[in-house]
């Protein structure tokens, strides 16, 4: 069996990705985050894996996928560094771990409204992850209209010296919310359209997701007349 290695980031490239930020973490500390980096990735890794082997059982003993697709992604260390900054974190791999918790990310994306909980209710049921933080915003959506269920756990990573708990993001939606969210992030962030325009198709945007909203629950509904 051939391993599946991931990109491991080094300290001369990390050094050179950093060189445009003011304000840098020194060599020692940038050793410290590089660990840290590949800890994080095996988080997950983990958590991923255990979400493809519900979604295989889910397949077996109902004959149906709750989980379209998923993608992973890890923030990058320049990003983290200046995300750190801007909210006045010491730039430490403690004060790092202590207050951000979207470095290692999993999106799932479900068919149905409801694939979304029972997602998090399998992936709560297991022994070794442990929920920390939680925000529905599938029930309570924010104003733009976005809808996402965001939940945080911690799964151990197994190291020479023992497991380490590793938090790891995970934001649950549907095909259509990821579809809205893609496009409402692009217009906000992703454009260099004129204001008026951002707030125009900003509007228009929010009443789509509440559309969006009554057509996914009814093709839910759907769903499950015919299981």
């Amino acid at each position: 069996m051939i391993l599946e290695r991931p990109n491991v980031i080094n300290l001369r490239k990390l050094q050179s990705q950093l060189g445009g930020l003011k304000n840098r973490p020194d060599i020692n500390e940038l050793s410290k985050m590089i660990k840290m980096f590949q800890l994080y990735q095996a988080g997950q890794k983990e958590i991923s894996t255990k979400l493809e082997n519900l979604d295989s059982e889910f397949q077996v003993n109902y004959d149906y996928n709750p989980i379209h697709h998923m993608e992973s992604r890890m923030k990058d260390m320049q990003s983290l560094l200046q995300k750190a900054d801007r909210k006045g974190y010491e730039l430490t791999v403690e004060s790092i771990e202590k207050n951000i918790f979207d470095i290692a990310g999993i999106r799932v994306i479900t068919n149905y409204v409801d694939d979304i909980y029972k997602i998090e209710k399998m992936l709560k049921k297991q022994s070794d992850v442990t929920l920390l933080r939680r925000k529905d915003y599938v029930k309570h959506p924010k104003t733009s209209g976005y809808r996402s269920l965001h939940i945080v756990v911690k799964v151990p990573v197994f190291q020479a010296e023992g497991p380490i708990d590793v938090p790891v993001e995970i934001q649950i939606r549907t095909v259509g919310m990821d579809m809205w969210a893609s496009l409402e992030h692009k217009l906000r962030y992703k454009t260099n359209v004129e204001k008026k325009l951002v707030d125009k198709y900003g509007d228009q945007l929010q009443e789509y997701a509440d559309e969006l909203e009554k057509i996914e629950r009814g093709m839910q509904d759907i769903h499950q007349s015919l299981i």
